[in-house]
């Protein structure tokens, strides 16, 4: 599905923000880069989400993605302390620049933290050395202190997006009121193509959706094929704004990347309720009794919704990225969507 089809003018200009963003369109379009790649990588893992890689399994990793056909990365400070940065940008460095896109986020400044000599940083799930810490900055200046950083760590000579991290839990209404408006500016600076904002949050990404400035949405475990809390009121804003969306966490943090969903498999990354897996092992007969991997129609279903432009999936290994990329272009029947919806397992 190409971005642009989810791009026009919004016809609905009682929506919030719309003539904003209808009028930064007309004056923008037609500088806009290509669409972002439909399948992407988010790269969390090789920043040592809730196991530890070296340099060389990171590596394996990210060429296993490249040479899958995924050509979109996105990282984060947040992840490992820096280290999916560092790893995904010496990665980055070695192809040319002109065939990915790469995004980070900012909202999290990184700063020297005595305190954890000798520690992890387990409580953020990540197998790293907790010498660093978080800290929060929303203002104008600490956004473009967090993209120099960040462009310091990777070596790379720019970002094609940037995402506003997770404003929720810290300070929304600033998220809103001042970060929003200063990605912005860093955008119209060219030191980005796109501007958006990730979050699992619902109330949040409506919020910064309906500002009117965002190019892009990054929609985390909100619209998968579990459950689908953004159709509501997100993604409606979305499509009136022209807001593309960004899909990421599509398996529930794992629940839905196995054919037999697992009782203690990792969902919102901890443990999964029972209501939710009595609903996947469900989808997972309806997917059986079609033949369809169940990982394969959960990387499928978002891209089903007009505004969905790119999934983002993570893995840890070189396999799960190959698997991921046949998955995402395995055939489906249509006959199995509309069964799913007569079991009254997905919305019409």
């Amino acid at each position: 599905m190409s971005e642009s089809s989810a791009r026009g003018v919004a016809t609905d200009t009682a929506t919030p923000g719309a003539a904003t963003k209808a009028a930064r369109d007309v004056a923008t379009d037609a500088a806009r880069p290509a669409a972002l790649p439909p399948l992407g990588y988010g790269a969390a893992n090789v920043g040592n989400l809730f196991r530890a890689l070296t340099d060389d399994e990171a590596l394996g990793v990210l060429e296993a993605a490249w040479d899958a056909g995924i050509r979109y990365f996105d990282t984060a400070p947040h992840y490992g302390l820096g280290l999916s940065e560092r790893r995904l940008g010496a990665f980055l460095r070695t192809k040319p620049r002109a065939e990915y896109v790469v995004s980070t986020k900012v909202g999290r400044l990184l700063r020297p933290n005595p305190d954890g000599t000798g520690e992890l940083d387990l409580a953020h799930d990540f197998a790293v050395p907790a010498d660093l810490r978080r800290e929060w900055d929303l203002s104008a200046s600490g956004l473009r202190r967090s993209v120099e950083e960040s462009l310091e760590r990777t070596g790379l000579d720019r970002f094609d997006v940037l995402y506003l991290h997770d404003p929720e839990r810290h300070d929304l209404r600033a998220g809103v009121e001042v970060a929003i408006p200063a990605l912005a500016a860093l955008r119209d600076a060219g030191l980005a193509d796109r501007i958006g904002v990730g979050s699992m949050d619902t109330d949040a990404l409506l919020a910064c959706a309906e500002t009117g400035a965002l190019d892009l949405l990054m929609v985390a475990g909100r619209f998968t094929l579990a459950e689908q809390p953004a159709l509501d009121d997100v993604l409606p804003v979305c499509r009136a704004l022209g807001v593309g969306v960004v899909v990421a966490s599509v398996f529930n943090s794992g629940l839905l990347s196995r054919d037999e969903p697992a009782r203690d498999a990792r969902y919102e990354y901890g443990g999964v309720p029972a209501e939710v897996f009595d609903r996947v092992r469900r989808i997972a007969d309806v997917c059986r009794d079609f033949g369809v991997s169940l990982p394969a129609a959960a990387l499928q279903y978002p891209v089903r919704e007009p505004s969905v432009v790119s999934v983002v999936v993570g893995g840890s290994r070189p396999e799960q990225l190959r698997q991921n990329a046949e998955r995402f272009d395995a055939p489906i029947p249509e006959e199995l969507w509309a069964a799913l919806v007569a079991e009254g397992l997905l919305p019409e």
